[in-house]
């Protein structure tokens, strides 16, 4: 083989091969990560993927997700035009339709909705692309529906909404000053790639990590001096009680707490309720260790917090739980002082990377006036209060709903029906639609019974516009051109902004100009992003000064940090406690359900259903799982592989069982998303935090038994 064959067969680049890299970034994760890809390129097909070196992020780093973008791009089943539905919802028959005539008729079909049954008959809803999400949200209102809602709905916003509660904003942790990291459900081996080095650079300098989580996970073993276990949906108790020894013991900041804090009086006699060995009953964790987690708190100094997306708000009683947890912050003078956590801007694009953009006015400046609620507003006034938008649990509800307000139409961008509990409501929701639109990379479940289907690009096709932590920004350009006929996202609504005629130049001259309105407060231009290959460091930021908020005053009711919330104080109509309180998640009948289910435990070669159907990454776990404890397992007779059925009131699954000694006795964990075993289909739809409006995933109720057969 000539020389020249061989450097092409090994995709090494030059002018001789023809191959050249080019830069842009993963989406297949969570949107703090995005890491920097080097895609190697010929004749305008990916040869390959690899990690970044110089990328600020994850500086060549690339996970399982992430190797996986160049088969994604060029999976099998990549919608490749534009299609018409010509069978009953449900069944996939779809035929071929030009652009101009998708455009025309789903412009024209939501205009008809908006005129008969008014612009609130028609929801905007969008999947776990987030990069378009300040557009969506503008062509949203601008249309004049308040029914703009994501999956955020079930993700990450229970956790802001407890920020918002507590200080007004969200935060940072300043872990580079602290001498305790306290990771709560935080395993960064499986999502947060780059976490564990930035721990394990601290530690390295004495900070102390205590990780809370009831499984034991890479982050436990590696990174623990202190691990905690409680039983799922407990960790607001846990909190309460290591406030209690803190609190007791004299280990709190007078001080800070009288000039800074409100509500300190009511949240103690609370907390006096949680002794340690109360918290021992109600959570699992040794009263022993409960006490040696405040006592590390008290003697490492400065504490900082990473408190999970998920875990903590997958449960009835999940915002609680996570102001709890915020509560230890201030208690101890570690809110907005170094070390501890320091107040932050958050934006789906910002991400609390060190500067402001126009994001928010952009996003929120033309939201339809008036007084009624989103769907789900009159249900969860808090979400509503603090969101404004739908909360989209609430969404098939209001679809199936026989009302006046009834939802007659849904414009998705890559909706998901296995995001929702209990999915045979949303597909009998789907189908009740007068017209459904989902825009996605591939003929999904959900995408079947659309009246119209759009393809959309992957990362590698498009540009975006991009903020890092660290006061980084970038412009990226697509790597390959769009496959078939498929568009980006946002070039896909500046299509109907155009068509609608909608009352918005930024929506109809496109996303480069919207960004370009967004950041044009910032020392840098779209066209020097653009130019840039990596991420660009913005010139001339000056760096946080702690304790700079608490001398301003918090964007609370109070201007201080609220153990006790004036602002649900003041609403009793909504039913919801001031105070971080706790409520046990409870089996319904605990002879009949003896088990606690958790939904959603994170593995590490797949994202929600994102990489199922792509047969490399299912090859590393053919099958779904349920992982249960060796003692369980030992009682059902069970071994690694056997079939095992998990069922609850709302339905049964079948599964492979993996018995493991990560898991303790009484509990089982699945992941999600899979078609065949699909466990938030069992899942009760209805038992929703009162505050957020998140499902219970990690605390059902359920039952098992070894089976012969894996059929569902």
């Amino acid at each position: 083989m000539k020389e020249l064959d061989q450097r092409i067969r090994a995709k090494i680049p030059g002018e001789d091969t023809e191959i050249e890299i080019r830069r842009t970034l993963c989406d297949i994760c969570t949107p703090q990560m995005h890491c920097g890809l080097d895609v190697y390129v010929k004749d305008g097909i990916v040869l390959k993927v690899e990690g970044s070196p110089e990328h600020p992020v994850n500086r060549g780093f690339l996970c399982t997700k992430g190797a996986a973008n160049r088969r994604y791009l060029y999976r099998k089943d990549r919608i490749l035009t534009p299609l018409r539905r010509v069978g009953p919802r449900g069944t996939g028959n779809f035929e071929p339709i030009s652009w101009d005539e998708a455009i025309r008729t789903v412009c024209s079909r939501l205009n008809s909705a908006k005129e008969q049954f008014g612009a609130d008959s028609v929801a905007f809803f969008s999947g776990y692309g987030k990069w378009y999400r300040p557009m969506y949200r503008r062509f949203a209102h601008v249309f004049g529906s308040r029914n703009y809602g994501t999956e955020s709905s079930c993700c990450f916003t229970s956790g802001l909404m407890a920020w918002q509660v507590a200080t007004g904003m969200h935060v940072n942790a300043d872990m580079a000053h602290s001498g305790l990291f306290l990771g709560w459900g935080t395993n960064g081996y499986y999502s947060r790639y780059r976490l564990p080095d930035a721990i394990e650079q601290q530690r390295k300098r004495g900070m102390k990590v205590i990780i809370v989580d009831p499984r034991i996970t890479p982050a436990s073993l590696r990174l623990a001096d202190l691990h905690l276990r409680p039983r799922p949906g407990t960790d607001g108790a846990l909190a309460l009680s290591i406030a209690y020894v803190l609190i007791h013991s004299g280990w709190v900041d007078h001080e800070y707490i009288r000039r800074y804090v409100h509500g300190y009086g009511a949240y103690c006699s609370y907390v006096d309720r949680f002794s340690p060995e109360i918290g021992e009953k109600l959570t699992g964790v040794p009263a022993a260790r409960i006490r040696e987690a405040a006592r590390m708190i008290h003697e490492s100094g400065p504490m900082s917090i990473c408190e999970s997306s998920a875990p903590i708000g997958h449960h009835r009683n999940g915002l609680q739980n996570y102001r709890a947890i915020m509560s230890l912050l201030a208690i101890t003078g570690n809110y907005d002082r170094a070390g501890g956590q320091l107040p932050a801007s958050h934006t789906y694009m910002e991400l609390s990377c060190g500067f402001e953009t126009g994001e928010d006015e952009f996003m929120n400046g033309r939201f339809p006036g008036g007084r009624k609620a989103a769907v789900g507003g009159d249900r969860f006034p808090l979400w509503y209060e603090l969101r404004r938008e739908m909360q989209s649990n609430d969404l098939a509800n209001r679809i199936l709903d026989q009302g006046n307000d009834r939802i007659r139409a849904v414009f998705a961008l890559g909706m998901n029906l296995r995001m929702f509990a209990g999915d045979g409501r949303m597909i009998r929701a789907l189908k009740e639609l007068d017209f459904f639109v989902d825009v996605d990379l591939f003929l999904t479940d959900t995408a079947k019974y659309a009246d119209i289907v759009l393809p959309a690009c992957t990362s590698l096709e498009r540009g975006e516009f991009k903020c890092y932590p660290g006061g980084y920004a970038w412009y990226t350009k697509p790597v390959v051109s769009p496959l078939g006929q498929a568009k980006s996202d946002a070039d896909i609504l500046t299509l109907m902004a155009r068509e609608m005629n909608l009352d918005d130049d930024l929506l109809k001259q496109g996303y480069r100009e919207c960004i370009r309105h967004i950041i044009r407060d910032l020392p840098v231009t779209v066209e020097e992003l653009e130019a840039s290959p990596l991420p660009v460091a913005l010139p001339d930021l000056s760096p946080y000064r702690p304790g700079t908020m608490l001398e301003r005053g918090l964007p609370t009711l109070s201007g201080k940090f609220e153990l006790d919330s004036l602002l649900i104080s003041r609403h009793p109509e909504w039913g919801l406690d001031s105070l971080p309180t706790y409520t046990a998640p409870l089996s319904p009948d605990p002879a009949a359900w003896p088990m606690i289910l958790c939904a959603g435990a994170r593995i590490p070669n797949a994202l929600h259903s994102r990489l199922h159907d792509q047969p490399w990454e299912r090859s590393l776990r053919p099958r779904p799982q349920a992982e249960i404890s060796l003692e369980d397992a030992r009682a059902l007779g069970v071994e690694a592989g056997d079939c095992l059925e998990i069922s609850t009131p709302f339905g049964s699954i079948r599964l492979e069982a993996a018995p493991t000694q990560t898991v303790r006795q009484g509990e089982v964990y699945v992941f999600h998303g899979y078609r065949e075993a699909d466990v938030n289909r069992i899942l009760d739809p209805d038992n929703l935090d009162p505050y957020s409006g998140f499902p219970a995933f990690r605390s059902a109720y359920c039952r098992i038994r070894r089976c012969e057969a894996y059929e569902n």
